[in-house]
């Protein structure tokens, strides 16, 4: 998945999987869904890489074993 928007921060990304993390104000968000995600997908034996560039957009790459593969977390 990717956008077009105005990017994640350099000082921001190594964060964005932990939960809680929000750089919105209070009450605005949860800073969760990403975590979940994470969470998700690794429990399935995958991962979710991200790119981004401030001012050009983010691209998040998910990357699942194939079914039936012995890669998933048991």
């Amino acid at each position: 998945m990717s956008d077009t928007g105005s990017g994640i921060a350099p000082e921001h990304l190594g964060r964005i999987f932990d939960p809680f993390f929000t750089t919105k104000a209070p009450g605005v968000g949860t800073g969760i869904g990403l975590s979940v995600c994470m969470t998700i997908v690794q429990s399935m034996g995958g991962t979710i890489d991200v790119k981004s560039t401030p001012s050009t957009g983010t691209v998040f790459t998910v990357t699942l074993p194939a079914a039936g593969s012995s890669n998933a977390a048991a």
